[in-house]
């Protein structure tokens, strides 16, 4: 039975860590798919024929023959149940609770980083000035909350690769790639996740010149 490939609805600048997110879940499970940018600048995701895909009017929002999603953690939750092969979070309920977890915390706080280390950092080699204190004390949390998380130095947070670990490793690298303070072992371990294949897939896209 042939289905047309699910769309993957992304930021036209490759920049956006939730869509990065939701295109490594794809390329992980080995599901074919096509990659549509939307120009967020020229407020494409508030025209007509987006605001009918995307409830939220954000990206990433993934489009499955007529079934449209948004959020990002909302649809990698999706994709697992649904596509069950190579899951992408762990299969014991509390460790997969936990990996929510972390998704929940890197997309709900941290405020601060994100303002101040944008993924223009992460993605487009762009140096931002030193942290504002309140900056500052999100990084201490940060890197507090990660130490406890990989406590052994483990090579995944779960025991094998999950899709946190791609999160956690975008959130450590807005500060590791602008040459902000990082303990060595936090930085191997946003290394190690930056080589796997389907996340070098997202970080070798061509984008614009900024």
């Amino acid at each position: 039975m042939h289905h047309e490939p699910l769309r993957l609805y992304v930021d036209s600048l490759y920049t956006s860590p939730y869509a990065m997110s939701v295109f490594v879940t794809l390329r992980e499970k080995g599901l074919a798919f096509d990659t549509i940018p939307v120009d967020l600048d020229a407020a494409q995701n508030q025209a007509a024929d987006y605001t009918r895909l995307s409830l939220t009017q954000r990206v990433p929002t993934l489009v499955e023959r007529d079934f449209a999603l948004s959020e990002s953690s909302a649809i990698t939750e999706y994709l697992d149940q649904v596509y069950p092969h190579t899951p992408v979070y762990p299969t014991d309920p509390k460790q997969r609770a936990k990996a929510r977890q972390v998704q929940a915390w890197l997309r709900s706080d941290l405020l601060p980083i994100r303002q101040e280390r944008s993924t223009l950092v992460v993605f487009c080699g762009q140096k931002m000035p030193p942290l504002s204190p309140v900056a500052e004390a999100a990084a201490v949390k940060l890197i507090a909350a990660a130490q406890a998380l990989l406590a052994g130095n483990p090579d995944y947070l779960f025991g094998q690769w999950s899709i946190a670990d791609v999160d956690l490793a975008v959130m450590l690298n807005r500060l590791i790639l602008n040459g902000d303070p990082m303990p060595a072992e936090l930085v191997a371990y946003a290394q190690r996740q930056w080589q796997r294949p389907s996340v070098q897939a997202w970080v070798n896209q061509q984008r614009p010149a900024l």
